[in-house]
C-alpha cells in the first residue's frame, strides 16, 4: 500500500523481547550477526561533544525512518544514527519503486515518509528500546558500548526550518520528555520493571541540514545561522557532489571509473553551491558556531543527481540519485579538496559507497560519522555492518592501536610528520609523544592525553587523506567493470506459496517488512462445490502442493514499495507484490480494495474474524458461533456456510449461489493457523497479544 504506518510501542517491545527469548534474534536479524563490542579496544570517538562508543552509524535514509530500524542498526554496531531527514513537505508522494540497487545504487526518494510528529514517536520509541535491550542483560553489549547519538536531519528552506511544525520537531527531540512519558505508560505489563528505567529524554543536540534539491548558497547560511542562534544546535552542513565542477564530476565518473552511460545534467551545477560559495558561508558559520560555544562541521556527501535513463523508475522522474562505489570515490576525493583548504580546522562527516572494503579506511580519515545506506540494501542486510569490525579491529591491531585515535595516527605511517605540525608543545612532550609513537604497542593515549591526542589524530588525517585519496581513485572495486553485473534471476515466477527459499528478501527490506513463516508440505485437492437439487455436489478440479516449510509474506504497514526485495529475489514477481500480504488494519484492508491480502478484526462473537481477499475476491473466516469449536463460518460472494475445515464437503450448512472454491477456505485457515495463532512470532502475532493495532488510516493520512 506504499503508505508507512507506525506500529504500537507496547507490540514492539512485545516482539523484540519475544523473539529474542525464543528464536536469539531481534527483527529478524540473529543475534550472532550483530556486533556489540571489542573487550580488547575503544572504538569511541568524538562527535560534537559527545562520545559515541563508535564511529560506525547508518546514514539518513531507509534504515533510519521507524523504531525497528534503529534498533536493527544498533544491533549491528551502529552507535551514530543519522536520523532521516524531515522537512514541512512530509505528505510527498513518492514513486514507486524508489530503490534500485541492480548494480551501483540509485533511488527517487529524498525525505521522510511519515508525518513530522510520527516521525519523532518512531525516534523516541527506537531510542527507549535500544535502552530496554541494553537494561534487559540479555545482549553480549561490551561495557563501553552502550552509548548512542542521534544526530537530526532537517531541509530544504528557512521558511520551512522556521515553520511551527518543523521547529516542534526539533524541540520533540532537545526534550522529549512528554513522548518519553506516553510511550512509558504503553509498556506491557510483563515488561512493567522497565517502566522505571530513566529513559533519554535529550534525544539530540546535533544535526546535520541537507542543502539538496537547489538550496542556495545565501539560503544555506541563512539556515544554519537560525539553527545555531535560535536552536542552539551543534551543526554539520551535508554538501553535495557537484561542489567537485562538471569537468571534475564527470572526469571521474567517465574517464577515471568508466561510468559513461550515466549522465550529470547541466542544471545540477547550475542550481547547487559552487566551491568558493562554500568555502565562504564554511568559514563564517564556523565563526559564528564558536562564538556562541558550539561546533561546526561538514558532511560528504549527498547523493548525486543523474538523468533517469533507466527503465527501473517511472518514465515521470526524470532526474534520480546515484550512491554506492561511485559516489565514493566523488566524495572521497571532496574530503581531500576541503581538507587542503581547511586543514584540521572543521570536523567531516562522512556517508558515501562505504561497505566492509573501505570502513576501515574512512575511519582512518579520521572521518565521523561513518555512515553507511546502499551497503545495507544488499543480501544480508542490517548484518552486514557487523562484519565492518572484522578489517578495522584487525588493521587497529597490525599498527598497535587500542583506541580509533591510535590507529589514525598510525594507520598510514603519518604520525610523525602529524606530530612535527603540532603547535604548542614543548620538547620533552614531544620527545615522548615520539618514542611512544615509534615504540610498538606504544601508549599514544597515555603519553599525550585526550586533547592532545585528539590534537594529533587530526592533523593525521589530513596527511592520512593525502595518501589514501590518490589509491582510492583508482582502486578498480570502484569502477564499471566491477560494479556492473546484476543479482542472477532464475527466469521462475513467484506464486501466492513456495519458492527458492532463499530467504534474500527478509533482509534486504530496511523496515523488516517481509517475514518467514512455516506451513506443512501437503498436496490438497481443489474441489469446488455448489447447491444441486437441494444437495451439495463436489467436484475436484487438480490440487495444490505446499513443497517448502519456510514461507515469505509481507507486512503491508511496514512496506513503503521500494522495490529492493524485488531486485534480489531470483525469482520474479516481487515478494511484496506476490507473496501473502497483512494488513496492521482492517480498515486498511477496507481501504486497499485493489491489494490483495489478510487482516483480522474482532467478530460479533467475541472471536476474531479474519478478513481475506485472494485474485480479488473478498473472504470472511469467523468461529461459526454456534458453540461448536471445529466449526467456521465461510462468507464470500455469494455464499454464507458454516462448516469444518477438516471435513468440508461433509458439513457444509447453509446455502449458496453458484459455485465455493474452498481452495480459499484452506488458504484462509492455513493463513490464520501459521501466522495468527499458535507460537508464531511476527508482527501480527504481537498486535494480536497487544490487544490493539497499528496506527489506523485516519491517523496516517
Amino acid at each position: 500500500m506504499a503508505d508507512l504506518r507506525p506500529y504500537p510501542f507496547g507490540a514492539l517491545i512485545r516482539r523484540a523481547l519475544r523473539e529474542l527469548d525464543e528464536r536469539n534474534s531481534i527483527f529478524d536479524l540473529p543475534v550472532s550477526k550483530g556486533f556489540f563490542g571489542s573487550a580488547d579496544h575503544d572504538l569511541s570517538v568524538r562527535f560534537h561533544r559527545h562520545a559515541p562508543s563508535s564511529p560506525l552509524g547508518p546514514a539518513a535514509g531507509p534504515q533510519t525512518q521507524m523504531a525497528q530500524n534503529l534498533v536493527l542498526s544498533w544491533l549491528a554496531g551502529c552507535r551514530v544514527f543519522e536520523l532521516k531527514t524531515v522537512q514541512i513537505r512530509d505528505d510527498l508522494q513518492i514513486p514507486r519503486p524508489c530503490i534500485d540497487m541492480q548494480t551501483v545504487g540509485y533511488n527517487v526518494e529524498w525525505s521522510q515518509e511519515l508525518r513530522l510528529e510520527e516521525s519523532l514517536d518512531e525516534y523516541v520509541k527506537g531510542s527507549m528500546l535500544i535502552e530496554i535491550l541494553q537494561a534487559s542483560g540479555r545482549l553480549p553489549v561490551v561495557p563501553g558500548f552502550e552509548r548512542v547519538v542521534f544526530d537530526m536531519s532537517v531541509g530544504y528552506d528557512l521558511a520551512g526550518i522556521q515553520s511551527d511544525k518543523v521547529q516542534a520537531f526539533i524541540a520533540g527531540l532537545q526534550d522529549a520528555t512528554a513522548v518519553v512519558d506516553r510511550l512509558r505508560a504503553e509498556i506491557p505489563a510483563e515488561y512493567a520493571a522497565y517502566r522505571d528505567l530513566d529513559f533519554t529524554t535529550r534525544l539530540s543536540d546535533t544535526l546535520t541540514l541537507s542543502t539538496f534539491h537547489g538550496c542556495p548558497p545565501d539560503e544555506i547560511e541563512k539556515i544554519l545561522a537560525y539553527l545555531i542562534e535560535h536552536d542552539g544546535l551543534h551543526c554539520n552542513v551535508k554538501l553535495n557532489p557537484m561542489l567537485l565542477g562538471p569537468a571534475r564530476a564527470r572526469e571521474l565518473l567517465h574517464d577515471v571509473m568508466g561510468y559513461r552511460d550515466v549522465h550529470i545534467p547541466d542544471t545540477a551545477f547550475e542550481r547547487d553551491a559552487r566551491w568558493d560559495q562554500m568555502e565562504g558561508f564554511v568559514d563564517r558559520l564556523g565563526t559564528l558556531a564558536a562564538s556562541r560555544d558550539l561546533s561546526f562541521g561538514v558532511k560528504f556527501t549527498n547523493t548525486l543527481i543523474v538523468e533517469n535513463r533507466r527503465s527501473f523508475f517511472p518514465a515521470s522522474e526524470k532526474e534520480m540519485y546515484l550512491s554506492g562505489a561511485p559516489l565514493h570515490v566523488l566524495a572521497i576525493n571532496l574530503v581531500a579538496a576541503f581538507r587542503d583548504v581547511f586543514g584540521a580546522r572543521f570536523p567531516i562527516s562522512f556517508s558515501a559507497g562505504i561497505d566492509r572494503g573501505n570502513f576501515a579506511d574512512a575511519v582512518a580519515l579520521g572521518l565521523v560519522p561513518v555512515t553507511v545506506c546502499s551497503d545495507l540494501l544488499q543480501p544480508g542486510g542490517y548484518g552486514r555492518a557487523a562484519r565492518y569490525y572484522d578489517p578495522l579491529l584487525t588493521r587497529m591491531a597490525e599498527v598497535g592501536a587500542r583506541t580509533i585515535p591510535e590507529y589514525v595516527i598510525r594507520a598510514f605511517g603519518a604520525g610523525g610528520e602529524a606530530l612535527a605540525a603540532l603547535t604548542g608543545v614543548d620538547d620533552a612532550t614531544r620527545a615522548a609523544l615520539a618514542a611512544a609513537l615509534t615504540t610498538p604497542g606504544g601508549d599514544l593515549a597515555a603519553a599525550a592525553g585526550p586533547e592532545l591526542l585528539a590534537r594529533w589524530a587530526a592533523e593525521a588525517a589530513v596527511r592520512n587523506t593525502a595518501i589514501h585519496v590518490p589509491r582510492a581513485t583508482v582502486d578498480p572495486r570502484y569502477a564499471l567493470r566491477t560494479n556492473s553485473k546484476p543479482p542472477k534471476k532464475l527466469g521462475s515466477h513467484l506464486a501466492l506459496f513456495d519458492c527458492v527459499t532463499c530467504n534474500k528478501c527478509v533482509p534486504v527490506c530496511p523496515n523488516d517488512a517481509n517475514f518467514a513463516f512455516v506451513l506443512p508440505a501437503m498436496t490438497q485437492p481443489i474441489v469446488k462445490v455448489r447447491r444441486d437439487a437441494g444437495r451439495w455436489v463436489a467436484r475436484t478440479d487438480g490440487e495444490v502442493t505446499i513443497a517448502q516449510k519456510q514461507q515469505y509474506a509481507n507486512f503491508a504497514d511496514f512496506c513503503n514499495e521500494c522495490g529492493n526485495c524485488d531486485v534480489f529475489c531470483p525469482e520474479d514477481g516481487g515478494p511484496y507484490v506476490v507473496k501473502p500480504r497483512f494488513f496492521g488494519t482492517a480498515a486498511d484492508w477496507r481501504r486497499f480494495v485493489h491489494l490483495d491480502g489478510f487482516a483480522v478484526e474482532p467478530a460479533e462473537d467475541g472471536g476474531r474474524r479474519l478478513l481475506g481477499r485472494i485474485d480479488g475476491r473478498e473472504l470472511w473466516l469467523e468461529p461459526a458461533g454456534d458453540g461448536a469449536a471445529d466449526r467456521v463460518r465461510f462468507t464470500g460472494p455469494g455464499f454464507a456456510v458454516t462448516l469444518a475445515p477438516a471435513d468440508p464437503v461433509a458439513t457444509l450448512d447453509c446455502d449458496a449461489d453458484g459455485e465455493i472454491d474452498l481452495t480459499q477456505l484452506h488458504i484462509m485457515v492455513w493463513i490464520r493457523d501459521a501466522v495468527f495463532e499458535g507460537g508464531a512470532v511476527n508482527y501480527l502475532n504481537a498486535l494480536r497479544d497487544d490487544g490493539g493495532a497499528a496506527a489506523t488510516p485516519e491517523a496516517s493520512s
